[in-house]
């Protein structure tokens, strides 16, 4: 099994990655296989909504939307982690996410997801929030912790000192693991739940 985590945050070695690297030790241990993917470095536009992936099956801009998309459908869990900005994710995540979620056509039913901020004080659980809507829209299952998923630091390494936020990690992985293991027993033996055509309806009609 595998657990693909998505870092927001523009600093690969600051604070979000002290709440990843917690989670990370618990998979290792687990036996479950890891990938970080540092997005927060990278430059990514949001979507200019031009319908093309309707057609492709992915997004049109080949950049690093496609490329997680690809790892994204070949893991049995994904971690969604962003420092605070303005009580809300990262903008770069936000824009690959945005992307993400819409453009790729893989079955999303099942997989595990789970989102973990970040941040000096306030702001937490708006972006925890957010973050949570991209894996509810898709059938996939969200694995939670003891607490909403989130652990507080400012500079460089004192995310360290947050014992109840790294315990809150700890616990995060172990139900992610847990989840996983658990839903791949309940495909082999019942498979997936029945699907039904869409039905697409707005407000205006």
């Amino acid at each position: 099994m595998k657990v693909l985590l998505l870092n927001g945050s523009p600093r690969p070695d600051g604070n979000t990655s002290v709440a990843l690297d917690e989670m990370i030790k618990v998979f290792e241990a687990e036996g479950i296989d890891t990938e970080v993917y540092n997005i927060g470095v990278k430059s990514v536009r949001g979507c200019m909504a031009c319908g093309q992936c309707a057609a492709l099956g992915k997004c049109v801009f080949n950049d690093a939307v496609n490329e997680v998309a690809a790892k994204f459908e070949n893991a049995d869990g994904i971690v969604l982690a962003s420092p605070v900005y303005y009580a809300s994710a990262n903008g770069t995540l936000i824009s690959l996410l945005d992307r993400l979620f819409f453009s790729s056509s893989f079955d999303k039913t099942m997989k595990v997801g789970a989102s973990v901020v970040v941040a000096r004080r306030g702001g937490c659980s708006s972006t925890f929030d957010g973050l949570n809507k991209y894996l509810m829209n898709c059938g996939m299952a969200v694995a939670t912790s003891q607490y909403w998923n989130s652990v507080h630091g400012r500079e460089k390494g004192e995310a360290e000192q947050d014992a109840e936020g790294l315990q809150t990690m700890r616990v995060l992985a172990r139900n992610m693991c847990f989840l996983m293991r658990s839903i791949a027993l309940g495909k082999e033996k019942y498979g997936l739940p029945e699907k039904e055509a869409w039905q697409p309806t707005h407000f205006i009609r």
